[in-house]
């Protein structure tokens, strides 16, 4: 069933799914470009903030403070996108990370840790942006394609976030050719894609999706979320510092829309804790006192441990992205729930396959790996079932929510990471994220038990 009819269409003088292809096509391009910033930050951040702090206790500080400043950033930039529209919310977002890209770059020069995670803050304002173009993807898309339409945006950062961690070498080519430390040298491609991110966004972007879904909905009857004009009717109207406890409030009202935060927040922070401490675990596996004490791996001794940290993170965001599509036609064929339940079940696979073969680097990179496709899975079925779990009005402030809490538990899972790690270690880390994945299939499958018998009781 079409969303819009001929009429509606007629009246907005674009034909609305003429205006989905190209906005989803815009997005992709976007996210491919700025997914480098994001795969540097992950495969350099922890050495970086190592190496400027002078303490491996400060190894997640910097994805850390990455996540938590999207979590922060995230309900501001769905009430811009609520009064101006998605072009304008993406394009600060990205452009407030290409300033944190510089930042970084500063603080390679400067050696100032504190600089250091400034410039991790502003990158963190990326990701908030890059998480909410995937719901911009759906703003104008049919009922039976939100999946897909969502799914092939996610999908199209895995080129740049895949190479991102194979930039350190050639970055410190480049940084060196700048004049800059070369473990600065990602960056500087970060900051050049991220630049050419936000202008295809400020000039493709138009006519603005939600915006026009807004004229559509008004024309038609339904609860506009936006207009052109001013802010929007509903939750995603009210005052700003009630967003959260609105949004919240409307997440609340739907029992699909509580399960669906539950699996992308619980995903995104069990990949959030295991990713950010698995380069630390690498070096320490390959060069720290680890290496000399299991003879198990003694054939990884010799091998360039950022060579081994970059290949594990790029399969790792492989894994995240890559088979992106595939989720997204599982979703809209099989159905939300079902997929929901092959993420959770994967990532605990991931947990137990790293956990366990914690001294093979071979098994941690597939278990990094298999923890990418159950993050793709939870948090693409989790993400369609949100956004159409809660009223037209409501939903740019609830996605917003969701952004919010997906980067406290990321910020949660990350900074609590380096403690756990260094109390049960590598393999406890991954025990404590198995336990999480297998308590959100418990509710999973609860659920789907009660919708079975409310069914069948119907």
């Amino acid at each position: 069933m079409k969303i819009f009819d001929a009429a509606t269409a007629a009246g907005t003088a674009l034909h609305p799914q003429r205006v989905q292809r190209r906005t989803v096509v815009v997005l992709s391009a976007a996210q491919l470009l700025s997914g480098v910033g994001g795969g540097a930050s992950l495969s350099v951040g922890s050495l970086l903030a190592v190496q400027l702090s002078g303490s491996n206790a400060w190894a997640g500080s910097v994805t850390t403070t990455m996540t938590l400043a999207a979590a922060v950033a995230a309900l501001p930039l769905a009430g811009l996108a609520g009064r101006r529209g998605r072009r304008a919310a993406l394009v600060t977002g990205l452009l407030s990370a290409m300033t944190g890209a510089l930042l970084v770059i500063l603080a390679t020069v400067t050696g100032l840790f504190p600089v250091l995670l400034l410039g991790a803050a502003m990158l963190g304002l990326g990701t908030a942006a890059n998480l909410q173009a995937r719901f911009a993807a759906v703003d104008l898309a049919v009922p039976e394609h939100r999946g897909r339409s969502l799914a092939v945006v996610v999908w199209a950062v895995t080129v740049g976030a895949v190479a991102g961690p194979n930039l350190i070498q050639p970055g410190a080519v480049v940084g060196q050719a700048l004049g800059l430390p070369p473990i600065s040298g990602p960056f500087v491609f970060s900051t050049a894609g991220l630049a050419l991110a936000a202008l295809l966004l400020f000039l493709g972007l138009r006519p603005d999706p939600l915006l026009l879904a807004a004229r559509i909905r008004s024309g038609s009857g339904e609860p506009a979320a936006a207009t052109a004009d001013g802010p929007a009717k509903g939750a995603a109207g009210r005052r700003r510092r009630h967003a959260l406890r609105d949004g919240l409030r409307a997440a609340r009202s739907s029992p699909r829309a509580r399960l669906a935060l539950l699996a992308v927040v619980a995903a995104h922070g069990c990949m959030a804790a295991v990713m950010s401490m698995t380069p630390l675990h690498l070096q320490l596996l390959t060069e720290g006192p680890l290496a000399g004490h299991d003879p198990g791996h003694s054939h990884a001794a010799g091998t360039d441990v950022f060579v081994l940290i970059g290949f594990t993170i790029s399969l790792h965001i492989a894994g995240m992205y890559a088979l992106s599509p595939v989720m997204g036609w599982l979703t809209d064929t099989f159905g939300r729930l079902p997929v929901i339940l092959l993420g959770h079940g994967l990532i605990l696979l991931a947990a137990c396959v790293a956990g366990f073969g914690q001294a093979q680097p071979a098994l941690v990179t597939t278990g990094l790996v298999l923890l990418g496709l159950g993050w793709s899975a939870a948090t693409i079925a989790g993400s369609t079932l949100l956004a159409e779990s809660v009223a037209a009005g409501d939903r740019v402030l609830v996605q917003g929510v969701s952004d919010t809490l997906m980067g406290v538990a990321g910020a949660v899972g990350s900074g609590f990471a380096g403690l756990v790690m260094s109390g049960v270690g590598y393999q406890g880390l991954n025990l404590v994220a198995a336990v999480v994945a297998a308590a959100v299939l418990a509710l999973v499958v609860s659920a789907g038990h009660r919708r079975i018998a409310v069914s069948a009781g119907g």
